[in-house]
Order: C-alpha cells, then structure tokens, then sequence
C-alpha cells in the first residue's frame, strides 16, 4: 500500500459511520431533536392561542365579510 492510499478518505475511517457512533454523541442528538420538537410544540400553541384573527374580520352578524384589501 502507498503512502497516498493511507491518506484517502474513507466513510470506514469517520467514527460516526455505520452505527459506530458512541452513546454520548446519540444521546446529545436525541436530546436535540426532542428539544427542537419541545419549542416547535410550546411555538405553535402560542401562535394559535394568541393569533389576531379577529383583526381582519369586518364583518357583522347582519353583513358577514373578510377585508380583502389587506396584502
């Protein structure tokens, strides 16, 4: 084997490759994702909680209707 073909990369060198990472590197990527979901959750329910609906609503119960002019 050269000296060329040793420093070649290769996905078998790369300690993450195929299921070789360790505990702490998995359990550090769960924990981000299940964080990431955690706010993305906690961000929706005060978006849909607290969203100005009724801001662009014009309408009455006698004359319904949604201003449209509002781009």
């Amino acid at each position: 084997m050269s000296k060329y073909e040793d420093d070649e990369l290769s996905m078998h060198k790369i300690e993450d490759y195929d299921g070789n990472e360790s505990k702490s590197k998995r359990n550090t990527v769960r924990l981000v994702i299940a964080l990431i979901i955690i706010v993305g959750a906690i961000y929706a329910s005060f978006r849909y909680n607290y969203s100005q609906m009724d801001d662009d609503y014009v309408g009455t119960q006698e004359n319904p209707g949604i201003d449209t002019s509002k781009r």
